[in-house]
């Protein structure tokens, strides 16, 4: 669905058109420096200044095991150095747009990184050798590999148990599940789940089960698993009446998560009790929710603003406790929505399957558009007729 709205204004609103000409620079007034005034100059060194060619780059931070670096490409740090960076990557080969997610890869050296960001790319790097990117995948889901063509990438998600996979959620509300040992780079796009009406803000793995994982956008959250391919979520919260722009699921209970919204709620999901409203809502703030992390033991919750405040949540023991047998009833759980999504796909593609087997055993019966038209445009008229005759308006002999 696409909305447009067009303003339009009368030129004579903006008043005395501007008057653009070439002319030569000129020096209109020199001002000599005033020597009595040296004193009070403090030199600054290194001096850190903007120019207007430079994009606004979106800021995204993910610490190193171990190590004191992270990241916001095409930009790098390392904290036990100070805080100017290392070193950056060479325009040309950078993103175009700004970089919305970017990950540390487990590998032997610990160098290794990824990012992606709306210009539609997801790019590999090696901080050893940062003048271009090590690898790069497009991500046009027609596999043409076509960068006018991609889709723009504004959340991202990379489970350390699964390093060959990550999954990528978009502007346009399609969630790619992508594989980098692929061979061709139309293959690395394994799987395709078109998920949201707006952006993806958040696609995450569940970290007990991480073929099954968890995004959010517009109105909704929605719980999917790779088993199904091309198929619709096989869980989801009810929709509200507030965006939602963050989510991550409980470290310690498969089937807890939390949500973020746009009118500064957070809730607390536990699918294994209560689908239908979140087991507890908490106004947080007046501003947006904007991000949300969780401690690893689960007791804490941090939640992120839109005007930078940051407020910890402790959760009760009952919302961050592991009980007996429940990481078996959530995988059950799981596994029977599945089947039931899978049955249901099922039964529409036979019932798209009999149609089109009627209309090709009997063409003849396809009925044309222009004498559908025709026929409607006569029982319209003639319902008109009667009616004016029922009320009098018209003579029932008069054609």
């Amino acid at each position: 669905m696409e909305i447009k709205y067009e303003y339009t204004r009368k030129r004579s609103d903006f008043g005395r058109p501007c008057s653009f000409s070439d002319l030569l620079a000129e020096v209109t007034v020199d001002i000599p420096p005033d020597p009595s005034l040296a004193d009070n100059f403090i030199p600054q060194d290194p001096v850190d200044f903007g120019v207007q060619e430079g994009p606004v780059m979106a800021v995204h931070e993910e610490k190193a095991a171990g190590q004191g670096l992270f990241f916001s490409f095409p930009v790098y740090w390392d904290t036990r150095k100070g805080g100017l960076p290392m070193e950056m990557t060479p325009v040309e080969f950078s993103h175009r747009d700004p970089v919305y997610g970017a990950y540390w890869l487990p590998s032997r050296t610990g160098t290794e990184c990824f990012s992606g960001s709306t210009d539609g790319q997801v790019l590999w790097w090696d901080i050893r050798k940062m003048s271009q990117p090590s690898e790069k995948l497009v991500l046009d889901i027609t596999r043409q590999d076509q960068l006018k063509d991609a889709l723009g990438a504004i959340s991202l998600d990379f489970a350390p148990t699964m390093p060959t996979k990550f999954l990528v959620g978009t502007e346009q509300g399609i969630i790619i599940s992508c594989n980098r040992d692929a061979k061709t780079p139309p293959e690395k796009i394994a799987n395709i789940f078109r998920s949201h009406i707006g952006a993806v803000y958040r696609v995450t793995r569940n970290p007990f089960f991480p073929k099954v994982f968890l995004s959010v956008g517009d109105w909704t959250a929605r719980i999917w698993t790779e088993e199904l391919m091309d198929s619709s979520s096989i869980m989801e919260t009810k929709y509200h009446t507030s965006y939602l722009l963050d989510a991550c699921w409980s470290p310690m209970k498969p089937a807890v998560f939390f949500t973020a919204r746009s009118d500064g709620t957070l809730d607390i999901w536990d699918f294994l009790f209560h689908q239908k409203e979140p087991s507890l809502s908490l106004k947080m703030s007046n501003d947006p929710l904007l991000s949300l992390c969780s401690q690893d033991n689960g007791r804490v919750v941090a939640c992120g603003t839109r005007q930078g405040t940051v407020s910890l949540l402790e959760i009760s023991p009952g919302l961050c406790t592991l009980r007996k047998n429940e990481k078996t009833l959530t995988s059950s759980m799981f596994e029977r929505e599945a089947r039931r999504e899978k049955v249901l796909q099922d039964k529409y593609r036979e019932r798209l399957l009999r149609e089109q087997e009627r209309l090709r055993a009997r063409p003849e019966e396809q009925e044309d558009p222009q004498e559908v038209f025709k026929q409607a445009r006569a029982d319209f008229l003639s319902n008109i007729k009667a009616e004016r005759q029922r009320r009098g308006l018209e003579d029932p002999g008069e054609n």
